[in-house]
């Protein structure tokens, strides 16, 4: 950068774009955070989150020393103790109960790819219990993997030479920001932008078309676009060189007539016509939200994205594609880590809380937990909660005292992004960084891989363990090292994956048994209907104020805000406060109307505590998806009652 106070490393977080950061550093102090102009995807910008990070990084509740519980309460310890009584307590269970009494939790708090490592150890030290599942994207890449072969995505920038981009359940303007310059482009260059939503936001004024269907009704609406497609001959004239299982989805998707697919959709047919008409003039490409994925027959609904764009001829083909997810961790050899092949047991991610709680022969004795804050993350929040609260250990890895902290037995303080050194792959993009620190830690802060080599030997584990964080990044990296995305390489900024390809099935070859597309022929396109006695489904969405549970500034005072249309709370007025409660709990919330959402669903902001009384996430109980152990987070039927009722 020539400036030797600005300094370059790459933001963690759990979000698509993976942003290259320029901080301006005075007195080993960082003073300022900005994007990094040379990054392709980052263009100089940063999201309002990173932007404000500075307000984590210098937070005065950010923990500088480990805690033990003693008495009942959390109290300051030095790395000594507190790593002593761990090592300890995991070579007695491990005696008395063998190593799946100890779990394991890793999550996505830091995308980190040196965030493994701790999976690494518990293997080693065991193996020992883990998770399943992805309660953020496990049903649609499972989808994708039954489909394809693989969950991938054509070029970012390939969005260019498209002539229709759909936007099925995606927000980018919260969750995912660096694609709307992309966007942008696209639409100088004539494409045309559809928005599908049942949530209105304000990328509905952006788009060309702006489709508003019933929460859980994109499987209706895509065989509604399909059958259009498929009674005006819009179809591949090739597709059966290509697809498995071509004649069981066209019968699926006429098994209805478009005027049915747009009622059960809850549209009008007219919307639905406009949608085929306008997707059926390509190239174009469906980029799936992550949302929509998050429901029972999350899964189902992806699969029969991926069949619309594979009959449409859309696969294979610049400017077209189904997009769910880009391949981050691709380019890094971590075959190191064997995972749920060589774990005794595994809990269901969704299903945490009663999975720690009804687990036997062993029952689960230690849990760890690196890089998530599940009580707050997860459904059934409370069961979480206890859960963790009840075993003989609970050790948290983080900085600060979340939901999940407030539970543990000994909380280790960690670096954050800006501290420590770590590669990064994108979900969102194809492009690769290093993670570099641009400042020192806190003397009392210890990065995740300093933790595990403090800890090694004390439980008998000598070896790789050993190695620093360099000769892991070397270690990760040498599948493309020699291909211009070694360690030296990244050192100059962010480099593409040479792995990735510019435009994903070219050839129209599947990575499937038959090399195919495994077309769905056989799904439940109806989706779920509110009751009687909660009309309304819970809609707990990303917000640009928090990164998941992480939220910028100190602790946010007062009710959470919950936005609905006027009619969907009668009786009660604007701003007032009021009950928003499921059968499975309640939480205080204040109202805010907005006439432009449908009247089945109520939104609130993701990511809030349970100790602030903000979880939405305490009202819905734990429920796994149909493919790929996701959560389901957007059936639970709720209502709104008045705060004195």
């Amino acid at each position: 950068m020539g400036d030797a106070d600005l300094r370059r490393t790459h933001c963690t977080r759990d979000c698509p774009d993976a942003c290259g950061i320029v901080a301006t550093v005075e007195n080993g102090r960082i003073v300022r955070l900005q994007g990094d102009p040379g990054h392709p995807v980052t263009r100089g910008f940063l999201c309002y989150r990173t932007h404000r990070f500075l307000e984590r990084q210098y937070a005065a509740d950010r923990l500088i020393a480990p805690l033990v519980r003693r008495g009942g309460q959390l109290v300051p310890a030095s790395w000594d103790e507190a790593l002593d009584l761990v090592a300890r307590t995991m070579l007695r269970i491990r005696e008395e109960s063998g190593p799946a009494a100890i779990l394991h939790y890793r999550s996505g708090g830091s995308l980190g790819i040196l965030k493994v490592l701790p999976d690494l150890l518990f293997e080693r030290f065991g193996p020992c219990a883990m998770k399943s599942g992805d309660i953020c994207s496990g049903a649609g890449e499972a989808a994708q993997e039954l489909d394809f072969g693989v969950s991938d995505s054509n070029d970012l920038f390939d969005l260019l030479h498209a002539r229709t981009i759909v936007l099925w359940g995606k927000n980018p303007y919260v969750s995912n920001l660096h694609l709307v310059p992309v966007l942008e482009d696209a639409r100088a260059r004539g494409a045309r932008i559809v928005q599908i939503d049942p949530v209105w936001h304000r990328g509905a004024q952006r788009c060309d078309l702006y489709v508003q269907p019933r929460p859980g009704a994109d499987a209706a609406l895509a065989l509604g676009v399909a059958r259009r497609l498929f009674e005006d001959g819009r179809t591949d004239p090739h597709v059966a060189e290509y697809c498995d299982g071509v004649d069981a989805f066209r019968a699926l998707a006429m098994s209805r007539s478009t005027a049915a697919w747009a009622e059960t959709a809850g549209i009008v047919p007219e919307q639905l016509d406009e949608l085929a008409d306008v997707y059926g003039d390509g190239p174009s490409a469906i980029l799936v939200g992550w949302g929509l994925q998050r429901r029972s027959h999350g899964g189902a609904a992806v699969r029969l994205l991926d069949a619309l764009g594979a009959v449409s001829g859309n696969l294979g083909v610049p400017g077209g594609g189904v997009s769910f997810y880009f391949r981050r961790r691709s380019a890094f050899d971590a075959s190191f880590v064997r995972g749920l092949a060589a774990a005794p047991r595994a809990i269901p991610e969704p299903t945490l809380g009663c999975g720690i709680l009804e687990a036997r022969d062993p029952e689960i004795r230690m849990v760890w937990v690196t890089a998530g804050n599940p009580v707050a993350m997860l459904p059934d929040s409370e069961t979480v909660q206890r859960a963790l609260a009840s075993r003989e250990m609970t050790v948290v890895v983080d900085s600060f005292l979340t939901d999940t902290a407030r539970c543990a037995t000994v909380v280790l303080p960690t670096t954050t992004m800006l501290e420590e050194h770590d590669l990064v792959g994108a979900y969102g993009h194809h492009w690769i960084g290093e993670v570099r620190p641009v400042v020192d830690p806190p003397a009392g802060a210890r990065s995740d891989v300093d933790i595990l080599r403090a800890l090694a030997p004390r439980i008998g584990l000598d070896g790789e363990l050993a190695a620093d964080a360099s000769e892991w990044q070397r270690r990760l990296l040498r599948k493309v090292s020699g291909r211009g995305a070694s360690l030296a390489d990244l050192s100059h900024g962010a480099v593409r994956n040479p792995d990735a390809p510019a435009v994903l099935f070219a050839d129209r070859r599947f990575p499937t048994a038959t090399g195919r597309v495994q077309l769905v022929g056989s799904v439940d396109a109806d989706p779920p209907h509110p009751l009687a006695e909660y009309p309304l489904f819970l809609m707990a969405l990303s917000t640009e104020k928090a990164q998941a549970s992480q939220w910028h500034g100190p602790r946010q005072d007062g009710p959470a805000v919950a936005t609905l249309h006027p009619e969907a709370a009668p009786g009660l007025r604007d701003g007032e406060p009021a009950v928003l409660e499921s059968a499975h709990g309640a939480m205080t919330v204040r109202l805010r109307f907005d006439d432009r959402q449908r009247r089945d669903i109520v939104v609130v902001p993701k990511g809030g505590w349970l100790a602030d009384g903000r979880c939405a996430n305490a009202l819905i109980p734990a429920q796994s998806t149909d493919l790929g152990g996701g959560a389901v987070y957007y059936e639970t039927p709720v209502r709104v009652r008045a705060a004195n009722d």
